[in-house]
């Protein structure tokens, strides 16, 4: 075995441990805290208990949820630096995340969401679907560049029709809910939600696997990856695909939350080095990792009112991306 796959070894131990000791800790603290003799205890007694009861309806729910989000962003996080070879590349470079808080809103506006429990979710898979469709259309045929433009014109155009949602709320408690949602959280989410995200995540995550090969190729150039048989039309198309089934998914439930999918792959390339494929995995359970500590976070903080996650995730996330940006800088010839 060599050093390199020893490394990478131990990486994925060390991550895989630290994630399951997170997700037994994330059980076990908020605003009732529990002890795991407690658990053990009510777990012996024929009648579940409010201990056993907060863990099975609450938070594990909550703490598999963080980990199907925050493992979504980690991989599309990688999948779209490497399609595009940017560093600087986040799941929400194709507009997918934001057509996701697009389809939420027009929930949330036209009283949708106060109607049926999972309006918000399924409007906003359905935004992020035709998101990612539109930049794929925009954008197919003219090459990366041509790619994130078309991405950035999508998530413009349905920037400015939130904008709108909240100038022309038909009432404060509408504008209040679409706020709060668009912040993102992670708070009062359920089985229901972990149902329906599942199977995108999963779907979107074996999509976006399968382009390994293909970023492998594309980190040579575009010229190289067709002379090994590559088509990067295809390509392209399992990449938008897949992160809008998986991120656009993820979004619908949690609403925004950024820079997990940026900062995830940074944090492994140090160990498995800079190869597309040698990422991917990794960065998926860095990202639910990070998100799992953001959840635990939001709870062991208190500013009065709750503070959203989406909302330390930016704060936390800033500073990583003015750092990576003068890194680049000082590393450009």
């Amino acid at each position: 075995m060599t050093g390199s796959s020893k490394t990478s070894r131990r990486l994925y131990e060390a991550i895989i441990i630290l994630l399951i000791a997170t997700c037994a800790v994330s059980l076990l603290v908020g605003a009732v805290w529990l002890s795991p003799a407690e658990l053990i205890q009510e777990l012996a007694e024929k009648q579940p208990q409010l201990g056993v009861l907060i863990v099975t309806d609450l938070r594990l729910p909550r703490a598999i949820l963080a980990c199907l989000v925050g493992g979504a962003l980690g991989l599309s996080g990688a999948v779209m630096q490497g399609l595009t070879r940017n560093p600087l590349a986040e799941p929400g470079l194709l507009g997918v995340t934001t057509g996701a808080a697009l389809g939420a809103v027009i929930a949330i506006y036209f009283g949708m969401a106060t109607e049926y429990l999972l309006a918000a979710p399924v409007m906003g898979l359905i935004g992020a679907l035709v998101a990612g469709t539109l930049t794929f259309a925009l954008g197919s045929g003219g090459g990366a560049i041509a790619l994130v433009l078309a991405g950035a014109a999508v998530s413009s155009l349905a920037a400015a029709c939130i904008s709108l949602a909240l100038n022309l709320a038909p009432n404060p408690y509408a504008a209040y809910e679409i706020m709060t949602w668009l912040m993102g959280s992670l708070a009062d989410r359920s089985w229901a939600h972990v149902w329906m995200v599942l199977p995108f995540v999963l779907f979107g995550g074996i999509m976006l696997a399968t382009t390994s090969r293909g970023l492998d190729s594309l980190s040579l150039g575009e010229l190289q990856a067709r002379s090994l048989g590559i088509d990067l039309g295809r390509l392209r198309f399992f990449c938008i695909l897949g992160t809008a089934l998986a991120v656009g998914a993820a979004t619908s439930v949690t609403g925004a939350i950024g820079f997990i999918g940026l900062i995830a792959p940074h944090l492994v390339r140090p160990f498995v080095g800079h190869q597309p494929s040698r990422v991917l995995v990794p960065a998926t359970i860095v990202g639910a990792l990070l998100l799992l500590l953001a959840d635990i976070a939001t709870r062991l903080l208190h500013f009065g009112a709750q503070l959203n996650i989406g909302v330390l995730t930016s704060l936390i996330g800033t500073p990583f991306f003015f750092w990576l940006v003068v890194r680049l800088k000082r590393a450009a010839p």
